[in-house]
């Protein structure tokens, strides 16, 4: 391999790295649903636990410190007792929520779709590859 050829690779893989950081974090298990859940902020914890499904206190806890850390979310202590903490979306998180709803719209209307063909698929890998 040349020189100039490994210098764009290197050029390509420094410029997705972040890239594909970004998709991930952001597409991660449970980011969606906090900004989703956000959107309808500022939120709290307690109501963000309840309403992404399954989350646990430690994992909410990481993600919206991750988030807080991107830049998608803000963190408002309020000095009372017991202190209050309310997230609310950014800016660039709101610009975001368009992109995330239309996906989460998208795999709602298409769940029986992707289960019928995950059964069909299993059903003739189950048939065998003489099968056809």
């Amino acid at each position: 391999m040349s020189h100039s050829h490994t210098h764009v690779t290197a050029a390509v893989r420094d410029e997705a790295c972040p890239v594909t950081e970004v998709l991930d974090r952001v597409a991660g298990k449970w980011s969606i649903g906090i900004l989703i859940a956000a959107a309808h902020g500022p939120v709290r914890f307690t109501e963000l636990e309840r309403a992404v499904n399954g989350i646990s206190r430690r994992m909410l806890t990481l993600n919206l410190r991750r988030l807080e850390r991107d830049g998608l979310l803000v963190r408002t202590v309020y000095p009372t007792v017991p202190p209050k903490v309310e997230y609310s979306l950014t800016p660039m998180a709101w610009e975001l929520h368009t992109s995330l709803t239309g996906l989460v719209g998208w795999a709602e209307r298409h769940r029986s779709a992707v289960a019928e063909a995950r059964a069909a698929y299993d059903t003739a890998a189950k048939q065998g590859p003489d099968a056809d």
